[in-house]
């Protein structure tokens, strides 16, 4: 059984976070566990109020789960402030977990704050030299590197400097890209550049995209895969999310994390 650990805060909404991670562990057939660092009231109108867990309390359930589980592959979300990031890292490296994924969670959709202004610097420090794979969006990539980007050029020397930070691969995602008809994320390994365009799709429905996406990578990296075959796969997976709609609530609605695993088994039915 290959298993899944996300260490990330909670959404009450159920569209980003550990919920949207678990979903998509659970649908790309990955045993899903999480260790919950902080707890959200939040839904698609944005985040109302943030509860941090205390770092005992995240060590605590991590190594819970390392000291009696273990697990194959990990994905750190949102981690709040410095000293989690620290103890986090602390216990990626007491458990020699490697295919470790980070998501720099910085900015709700709504534009609440997920990240302590102070915990950038433990981030890059701590966390970032144990990451396999990193997976920020535009905005995120900019406040790692301190560079501005709005070209495939500037995306491209974002991702060289990210790896001078320790990451094995990163993984800069498109979405806020000026393409009003397609977006694209870069894949950088170290050595080559890998570009992956996808269609851009006109709707709100976009909460925990990132999440959801960066999960999928986590789910395959727990299987065996590349990281360029999880990429592939994750692309699929949130492509399948964004554009097979689902209308729940009065703001940002959440992907259908359901939609990858519909359409297999639709094509699969069709051939019968």
């Amino acid at each position: 059984m290959n298993k899944a650990l996300t260490i990330a805060g909670s959404d009450s909404g159920g569209g980003a976070g550990i919920q949207a991670d678990l979903k998509t562990f659970q649908e790309l057939g990955v045993f899903g566990m999480s260790a919950l660092t902080a707890v959200t009231a939040q839904n698609t109108l944005g985040v109302h109020s943030i509860y941090p867990m205390t770092t005992d309390a995240v060590v605590n359930q991590i190594q819970a789960i390392g000291d009696d589980i273990g697990t194959d592959a990990v994905k750190t979300g949102m981690l709040f402030n410095a000293e989690i990031i620290e103890a986090v890292a602390v216990q990626l490296k007491r458990y020699k977990w490697e295919a470790v994924v980070v998501d720099p969670v910085m900015i709700a959709k709504g534009g609440a704050s997920l990240l302590q202004s102070e915990a950038i610097s433990a981030l890059k420090n701590f966390l970032l030299p144990l990451a396999k794979v990193i997976t920020p969006n535009i905005p995120e990539a900019e406040v790692l590197t301190g560079l501005t980007i709005q070209t495939d050029e500037e995306k491209q020397d974002a991702a060289k400097r990210l790896y001078d930070l320790g990451v094995k691969n990163i993984i800069i995602k498109g979405g806020h890209d000026d393409n009003p008809s397609e977006s694209k994320d870069l894949l950088f390994d170290g050595k080559e550049f890998y570009t992956f365009a996808s269609k851009r799709i006109n709707t709100k429905n976009t909460h925990g995209t990132g999440c959801t996406f960066s999960a999928a990578i986590t789910a395959k990296l727990a299987k065996g895969a590349t990281v360029y075959d999880a990429m592939l796969t994750a692309k699929d997976f949130i492509q399948a999310a964004i554009e097979d709609q689902i209308s729940i609530g009065q703001g940002h609605g959440p992907t259908n994390h359901w939609a990858y695993r519909k359409r297999i088994a639709d094509k699969e039915y069709a051939r019968q």
